[in-house]
């Protein structure tokens, strides 16, 4: 009767879903169970594995050097980004300082190759450093006073016998005449720099001395530059003849520094020593100021008029050279 009533039991439960029983697990055998040797791993079959592991471990990358590696790419990559800005910020410095007048973002954007944005940031930037104002009517941007604060300290700091040194010597050598380099000095011509072409006879050293104005080609050309009441107050105590071609009116003068004003040049021949020539053009700085004069002279029959457009075509060149190295354009 209770064996019945068991099965019965067991019967009712598998009958309900979800509620089949599960099949015993059966319990092995002392025959069926594995043996020590088996159930452990040889030393020879652990072996691969561990060789696997160091080699791993010997090819991984450490943690501090990729970091490092990636530490380094970065700077990299931000170092380019910063040259690159630096770069185009100093081309619209550049492009406002041709422009004629101011320019707006569209503009300097679009000579430049830049987007605007860029430009615009940029600019932004500039502006916050004084390098750059925008006018607050047009938007439009033109260099501010930083740049020019910074021209003339640049300017102070320039040495024109240093820069100018190298062209006289290339004059002189071109033309084998003395080629001398002068400046305006309170109201009298101060060379500062003198060299010597290859001919056999020298003419003498001026450096150092001054030569007045009216009477020497480096003198009209400084004179050339003057506003007329500057010249009318120079020549007013007189004009002191040096030889009989010495110009000694003020009239006269006039009329030649209106000579050396259009030709762009200024000759003397014999009219502060005689027999000796000299032809001069003007050298200007980044405001296209004259401040100074090259002049190729030598004796006069060593230099006559029909070399004056010969030496006129060199000297011309030098002085370029030296205006470009103060930042001007050639007269």
């Amino acid at each position: 009767m209770t064996l019945e009533v068991a099965q019965s039991g067991a019967r009712a439960v598998a009958s309900r879903p979800g509620l089949r029983p599960k099949p015993a697990t059966p319990i092995p055998s002392a025959a069926a169970a594995p043996s020590s040797a088996a159930a452990v791993p040889s030393a020879a079959a652990a072996a691969p594995s561990s060789a696997i592991a160091d080699a791993a471990r010997a090819t991984a990358v450490p943690a501090s050097v990729a970091r490092s590696s990636t530490s380094q790419a970065d700077r990299e990559l931000l170092d380019g980004n910063a040259v690159r800005s630096v770069d185009r910020a100093a081309a619209l410095l550049l492009a406002l300082g041709e422009w004629a007048g101011e320019a707006g973002v569209t503009e300097l954007a679009r000579r430049l190759g830049l987007h605007k944005s860029t430009a615009s940031r940029l600019l932004a930037t500039l502006q916050r450093r004084g390098l750059v104002e925008q006018d607050e009517e047009t938007g439009k941007y033109r260099l501010g006073l930083v740049v020019i604060r910074l021209a003339e300290r640049a300017e102070r700091t320039l040495d024109l016998r240093g820069i100018a040194q190298p062209e006289l010597e290339r004059l002189a050598r071109a033309t084998r005449e003395t080629v001398t380099l002068g400046i305006l000095d309170g109201d009298a011509c101060l060379t500062v720099a003198q060299v010597d072409g290859p001919n056999m006879v020298a003419c003498p050293d001026w450096t150092g001395r001054p030569t007045p104005l009216h009477c020497v080609a480096t003198g009209k050309v400084l004179m050339a530059a003057l506003a007329e009441r500057d010249v009318m107050r120079i020549a007013r105590p007189g004009l002191p003849a040096s030889t009989a071609r010495t110009i000694t009116s003020l009239e006269s003068l006039m009329e030649e520094l209106a000579r050396v004003r259009r030709r762009g040049y200024a000759t003397a021949f014999s009219e502060w020593i005689d027999g000796t020539n000299g032809v001069a053009v003007p050298v200007v700085d980044a405001r296209g100021r004259v401040i100074a004069s090259i002049a190729v002279w030598g004796a006069g029959y060593r230099l006559p008029p029909e070399r004056v457009a010969e030496i006129v075509t060199a000297a011309r060149a030098a002085a370029a050279a030296v205006t470009a190295r103060l930042g001007g354009a050639a007269a």
